[in-house]
């Protein structure tokens, strides 16, 4: 997470943006190498096996996040323990998860940004027109294309790799990239989602994590330590704790018998 990497993802994320700006096309005929015309479809989104990969890929990104969910869910139903993980490991995985593929792409791109997937538009049979990726007025109600959360969540793979040891994360990170590559190419042979799509999916989850990582662990200004995060939510989720137990006694005092 240093500044190479963020130089490597802003230089492509110019490239791209330029390049599929002028010839929106591209993303058509990128499309269009998994399209059947005789069928009118794309075969392997009918495909059980490339199926099962798709949610596979996703059972092994939540898979790594979930021992920081679990972590958080016991410390704010018994904040007297300490965090069964590390304090910044779990804010920094669920923060990045978080903001990546849940709140930037689902909950305000995907949700207003109009431009309809691949298999909707009329060039690949659907009734929809064709949008480049920089304009949000196509005419997609919900859940539309831009840009990928699968993809999304795929690349985040890259925050749980951030927190290797040195001497193995290059490999870590060559690992999730080519993990976030396949899963992203996939989405798009189901045509889920153009190119652009899924290069906005792998762009944003990379600045998303590089600014996070940042802010946890490397800006002295702003530097994290797990003690700090742990006496946070203890603070937070104490009130909470207090009630439970107060409701508890009550429930487990004996009621006075009524006078005969």
């Amino acid at each position: 997470m240093n500044r190479t990497g963020l130089f490597v993802a802003l230089s492509l994320a110019l490239i791209i943006g330029v390049v599929f700006g002028i010839y929106p096309e591209l993303d058509l005929k990128l499309a269009a190498l998994f399209y059947d015309p005789k069928t009118h479809s794309f075969p392997l989104k009918l495909d059980g096996y490339a199926s099962f990969a798709r949610d596979a890929a996703m059972w092994v990104a939540w898979g790594l996040a979930l021992p920081s969910i679990i972590a958080l869910v016991v410390k704010l139903i018994r904040p007297d323990r300490p965090l069964l993980v590390r304090g910044r490991t779990m804010a920094f995985l669920l923060l990045t998860l978080s903001l990546s593929a849940i709140v930037l792409s689902n909950l305000t791109f995907k949700s207003h940004w109009g431009r309809p997937r691949p298999v909707v538009v009329t060039e690949f049979a659907g009734d929809l027109p064709f949008v480049p990726w920089w304009d949000p007025r196509g005419r997609c109600g919900r859940n539309c294309s831009f840009f990928s959360g699968e993809g999304a969540t795929a690349f985040w793979t890259l925050a749980p790799a951030a927190l290797t040891p040195p001497a193995v994360r290059p490999f870590a990170y060559a690992a999730a990239t080519l993990f976030g590559l396949a899963t992203s190419v996939l989405r798009m042979a189901f045509g889920g989602h153009f190119f652009t799509d899924i290069a906005a999916a792998g762009l944003v989850t990379f600045l998303v994590i590089w600014l996070a990582h940042g802010y946890i662990y490397r800006w002295p200004s702003t530097r994290l330590s797990d003690e700090a995060i742990d006496a946070a939510l203890t603070r937070f989720a104490w009130p909470g704790y207090r009630l439970m137990r107060r409701l508890l006694r009550r429930r487990r005092e004996p009621r006075a018998s009524p006078a005969a």
